[in-house]
């Protein structure tokens, strides 16, 4: 559907399957109508005009501030694992599998499912055969992650102008997963944090304990599946505004030569309609009939009562 203000005016969305199954998958569109790929064409900076900019030469501001489109793939407080699947054909949200099963997390006394608004950064990639300076890992093959903070709950599919606070880099499993703090830019909130340098500390002042929840949910929300607790670099201190536009910048020349094919991206689809110059630009009719190969969405679908009962007290 469409949303309500801000950057999801340009873009709509549309379900294909059945929601809390394997087959669910929400496909994005712009204003234009034209299915699209919410990994590769919907810009990195906010505001940035979408036609074939790459690097975006214009972006949206709040003062000082560079504002970044966000893709929402989690709401606040819900528990299934939805992530943009990035190895499909226009790179749709999908719930996650792993072991034949729907993912879903644990609830984390006292947390409830999810504690952000949860999702990524478009055209934003972590190389995976690139080893980070500072952590001494490789990327974990995904767009980088974004935790925003703020007051509203989101939907899956939203797309959110935010303003970066910080960053958390969490290393999962060997690789770097870096953490991107945000809060939507039309937050009550968000005017209260503008420190000179450290935003950081003025979340801890406006929305006190909420970092320290935050290092806390991603050391333990693998430990009910029986894994050991993730575990960070810099011991688990937030990085401030500057280093995080820098890691995102990083990410973002990542992702340009991955879709320009400067680079072996593996089983990543980099299947686009609007990035200028890039080997892997498809047709509007070839962007159709992926779409419509899909499951059909079919209204009215009940959720079986061993799905719903894990999705709200996930075990």
């Amino acid at each position: 559907g469409w949303g309500r203000l801000g950057a999801m005016s340009r873009y709509s969305t549309e379900q294909r399957g059945r929601p809390n199954t394997p087959d669910y998958r929400l496909y994005f569109k712009n204003a234009d109508g034209k299915y699209i790929s919410p990994f590769h064409d919907i810009p990195l900076f906010a505001g940035s005009k979408e036609d074939k900019e790459i690097p975006a030469k214009r972006s949206k501001t709040t003062g000082s501030e560079v504002l970044f489109n966000m893709i929402v793939e989690v709401p606040r407080w819900t528990n299934a694992k939805m992530e943009i699947a990035t190895e499909e054909p226009l790179n749709p949200i999908k719930h996650d599998i792993k072991k034949g099963k729907l993912r879903y997390v644990a609830n984390i006394f006292p947390h409830k499912g999810y504690i952000w608004n949860y999702g990524a950064l478009p055209q934003t990639w972590e190389d995976p055969n690139h080893k980070d300076n500072i952590t001494g890992c490789c990327g974990d093959n995904d767009p980088i992650d974004v935790c925003e903070i703020g007051s509203k709950i989101r939907s899956s599919g939203e797309i959110v102008q935010v303003k970066v606070l910080g960053v958390l880099a969490l290393v999962d499993e060997g690789e770097t997963d870096w953490k991107i703090i945000a809060i939507s830019a039309d937050d009550p909130d968000a005017q209260k944090i503008h420190g000179k340098y450290f935003y950081i500390d003025d979340v801890k002042k406006h929305k006190p304990g909420y970092l320290e929840a935050t290092v806390d949910w991603f050391q333990l929300y693998k430990v009910p599946d029986g894994k050991p607790e993730n575990h960070f670099a810099f011991n688990g201190e937030f990085k401030d505004k500057d280093f995080a536009v820098e890691i995102i910048k990083s990410t973002h020349e990542h992702w340009k030569a991955l879709l320009h094919k400067k680079v072996d991206g593996g089983t990543i689809k980099c299947t686009n309609i609007l990035v200028s110059g890039s080997p892997f630009c498809c047709s509007e009719e070839d962007a159709h009939s992926i779409v419509q190969a899909a499951p059909a969405f079919m209204n009215g679908d009940s959720v079986s009562p061993e799905v719903d009962s894990w999705y709200f007290f996930p075990k």
